[in-house]
């Protein structure tokens, strides 16, 4: 009997590869912190999860020239972080936020490394017939 990877790993490929362009997104808003009109961005994460869990998520690029699966946060979901305390100069990256917005996707990212590491145990015992 074949093996479906798709069906046995489930949403775990889709959830590793949203929180790993969540974490480069909130870099990004991070690393210009004192860029003077940058405004701070990130993505609307749980309907990307809710999407990516309710169906077989096709990832597609943005350029030619990006590897595969660039649009997970496409230009379309990317939304604008609404600041408690704007600056003067329209910057809106608050950095205490975007920090623990960070840490918390970083912590939910190798959570998800977990789980999909004890698929993988999983699958390989059942291979082993153990």
């Amino acid at each position: 009997m074949a093996i479906s990877f798709d069906k046995a790993l489930g949403h775990f490929p889709a959830d590793l590869s949203l929180y790993g362009k969540r974490s480069g997104l909130l870099a990004a808003n991070i690393a210009n912190a004192d860029t003077p009109g940058f405004k701070a961005r990130d993505i609307d994460f749980r309907s990307l999860l809710a999407k990516a869990a309710g169906e077989n998520m096709v990832m597609k690029t943005t350029h030619a020239n990006h590897l595969g699966g660039a649009s997970a946060a496409s230009a379309a979901e990317l939304l604008y972080r609404v600041p408690t305390q704007p600056s003067v100069d329209g910057n809106t990256v608050d950095t205490q936020v975007e920090q623990a917005e960070f840490a918390q996707n970083a912590v939910r990212y190798q959570s998800t490394l977990t789980f999909l590491n004890g698929k993988f145990k999983g699958l390989r015992l059942a291979i082993k017939g153990e």
